[in-house]
């Protein structure tokens, strides 16, 4: 259990690679996970569980089928279950996420960006 005030700044500054999301804090069967992002991730969508992307730097678009959903930083959106996305970050963007504990980050898909084992900082 945390019992130290997270840096977020600091936090992220340990992360070394993109699409590699980190665990800083957990909560009531979730995650609070930051990662580094930059260029395309995949198509994916997680069946039981809601995201919620928060840009701490830089902009990322989070593509839909149907729509595209542009966040800015200070900007948060939650991707409904089952809502197939695509997150895109031309420029390297920070990001803080909530989502349960269970949340694989290629959601229904399996390859090499398929992180089992989160690091925590």
């Amino acid at each position: 259990m945390q019992s130290e005030p997270v840096n977020l700044a600091g936090a992220v500054a340990q992360i070394q690679d993109y699409w590699d999301p980190h665990i800083v804090g957990e909560l009531n069967g979730q995650h609070v996970k930051l990662a580094k992002v930059k260029g395309e991730f995949i198509w994916h969508h997680h069946e039981n569980e809601d995201e919620l992307f928060l840009v701490l730097k830089g902009v990322l678009h989070l593509e839909m089928r149907n729509r595209t959903v542009t966040l800015e930083e200070g900007d948060f959106f939650v991707v409904p279950k089952g809502v197939e996305h695509k997150p895109v970050a031309e420029d390297e963007v920070h990001l803080l996420m909530f989502e349960p504990a269970s949340t694989l980050n290629t959601g229904n898909v399996r390859n090499e960006r398929t992180v089992d084992r989160l690091r925590r900082i």
